[in-house]
């Protein structure tokens, strides 16, 4: 099989919730709810496909929105999906699953399921709404039933930070299949941005042992190392070598912008990466794919425009995120704020 390349794809802005750290709506200035036409949709597929072909590649679709499931053509769309037997991951909401609706989005093909615990119960629905906790949790059973995996994902940020050791103590109790968090991104809403580099990592080294003492009792949820300061952190602890055949030049992993992603929006604006709100590259609906992927998204692998990564030994696996950069101070290349490697750690030139 060729290597995956990753789209998420906005179908709708429709959503049961308003978050307050949502890219749409928390700088308070969206407009008008947007849907894609089934037309538009259409296009849309076949021009990820034509990319794909064109660089040889697997497509995989994370379908998401606002909630994807609200949007009038979503079970059309999942049809033409199957028909080309393709596997995707649905980001959205609890509210309107249930143990049938799983079970079609199965059998269309729907591997993951990812819904969001972004605290505990007091916490989570301040996020996004009352009586938002309990549903999240209940939906992963009936995920879980229909044979698709559990994703609970978290954002963290200062306003929760605390309260993440919970979180993963409620998704494992709920039976989730996989838990992941990643970085609250500034993007205009009134959210506390100051999470400093030395909380981050003391909520790593906590998150670490807690990770480990569930693995040691056969805990079946997998926990998903997503955000790439992990890399840092576990270099730092020796769970993570350097390997000794790397090639200089050559990008292992880290941060996919410009490297295996693209997100579309319903507007069909192409972002390099969602959480870059200045990262509109093309549009889906008049652009083909495959020609962005060249004229447009070579900025984003500049690699040694890095302030910070481009003097770390772990630039080819790591490069926190730039996303938070560009939040933070502004610039996608400057130094992400929740980093904490220095000269003194060996890992700067």
């Amino acid at each position: 099989m060729n290597p995956y390349f990753s789209f998420q794809w906005h179908i709708t802005d429709e959503c049961d919730q308003r978050c307050k750290h949502c890219y749409i709506y928390s700088a308070g200035n969206h407009a008008c709810i947007r849907s894609m036409t089934w037309r538009e949709m259409e296009d849309v597929f076949y021009n990820c496909l034509d990319f794909c072909a064109v660089y040889h590649r697997t497509p995989y679709f994370y379908l998401t929105g606002g909630d994807p499931i609200l949007h009038p053509d979503f079970w059309r769309l999942l049809r033409l999906f199957h028909e080309h037997d393709i596997k995707f991951t649905i980001l959205g909401n609890p509210f309107h699953l249930n143990d049938r609706i799983c079970r079609e989005l199965a059998w269309h093909g729907c591997e993951k399921y990812q819904l969001s615990l972004d605290g505990l119960r007091e916490t989570h629905d301040w996020f996004r709404k009352p009586g938002s906790f309990d549903c999240t949790l209940e939906a992963i059973g009936c995920i879980n039933r229909a044979g698709i995996k559990s994703v609970v994902m978290s954002t963290v940020s200062k306003a929760n930070v605390k309260e993440i050791p919970g979180v993963i103590d409620a998704a494992v109790d709920a039976g989730a299949k996989i838990f992941a968090f990643a970085r609250y991104v500034p993007s205009g809403g009134d959210l506390d941005a100051t999470l400093t580099a030395r909380e981050y990592r003391d909520l790593l080294a906590v998150c670490d042992r807690k990770f480990k003492e569930y693995e040691a009792e056969g805990c079946e949820t997998y926990f998903n190392k997503k955000d790439h300061l992990w890399t840092l952190y576990d270099y730092e602890t020796g769970a993570f070598q350097i390997p000794k055949d790397a090639k200089p030049g050559t990008i292992y992993g880290g941060c996919n912008c410009g490297n295996c992603h693209l997100t579309i929006l319903p507007s069909g604006d192409v972002y390099a990466c969602r959480r870059v709100a200045e990262s509109k590259v093309g549009s889906a609906f008049t652009d083909r794919l495959a020609d962005l992927w060249v004229t447009s998204c070579e900025q984003y692998r500049d690699y040694e425009k890095f302030s910070k990564c481009a003097r770390c030994k772990l630039l080819p696996w790591c490069r926190g995120c730039p996303a938070v950069a560009k939040g933070t101070n502004g610039d996608f290349y400057a130094d992400d704020p929740q980093c904490w490697a220095t000269e003194e750690s060996g890992l700067l030139a």
